[in-house]
């Protein structure tokens, strides 16, 4: 019982060291007594805190006087939140899509306001990336376990821009330009095209084939 209580103290005192960067990267300079007041914790705990920081090479800067406070070295935000092109797109769509069963124990309003927050910490490159992660794909509800392999290949061609044609081994193959793939509530994959607004569910797909050349949105 005493190693499970040490641990889960770890981890609480590891989440708000990463809140209170958060906090000094968004809003600046503060002082100690802003901080303690965010974090609902003592002035003590975040000078410990700061203390910790610092012996971790954080770049923690401490002004002191009237006009004083803590704020984090220069160009700091960077390295907190370098989220590579793939994490940002599948972070962004977590956020976007929260579980509904929060609904049921009333915390669907706070995942949201959580989510903004999160999204706003990060760098205007991977908002804009996140942006785009959201306007692509759309996972409203949660999809089977079953592995479709032109689901995959589609998501590739969304991302790129790649010409698709859908039922091209038929009489009639259908050449379309996939800007969204979307899990609808009919229990199915949809792809939009930037031909038409109507989506195109995965029962009229047929085999697919991608092309190499592009699109222009």
């Amino acid at each position: 019982m005493t190693s499970n209580v040490i641990y889960g103290s770890r981890k609480m005192r590891g989440a708000r060291l990463l809140q209170c960067l958060l906090l000094l990267q968004n809003r600046g300079r503060m002082t100690s007594a802003a901080l303690a007041d965010e974090l609902e914790v003592s002035q003590r705990t975040i000078l410990r805190d700061l203390d910790a920081m610092t012996e971790a090479g954080l770049p923690v800067i401490v002004h002191q006087g009237a006009l004083g406070g803590i704020e984090l070295g220069f160009e700091y935000r960077t390295k907190l939140t370098a989220l590579t092109e793939d994490e940002a797109e599948a972070i962004g769509l977590l956020l976007a899509n929260p579980h509904p069963a929060l609904a049921q124990i009333e915390r669907m309003q706070a995942a949201r306001r959580a989510a903004g927050k999160l999204i706003e910490s990060q760098s205007k490159t991977i908002r804009d990336l996140i942006a785009k992660a959201q306007s692509r794909f759309e996972l409203s509800h949660a999809p089977s376990t079953d592995n479709d392999p032109r689901v995959t290949a589609l998501a590739r061609a969304v991302r790129h821009q790649n010409k698709v044609v859908l039922a091209h081994t038929s009489p009639n193959p259908r050449p379309i330009h996939p800007i969204k793939l979307e899990y609808a509530a009919g229990a199915q994959w949809v792809v939009h095209c930037a031909q038409t607004a109507e989506g195109v569910a995965e029962d009229r797909w047929g085999d697919i084939a991608i092309s190499a050349k592009s699109f222009a949105t």
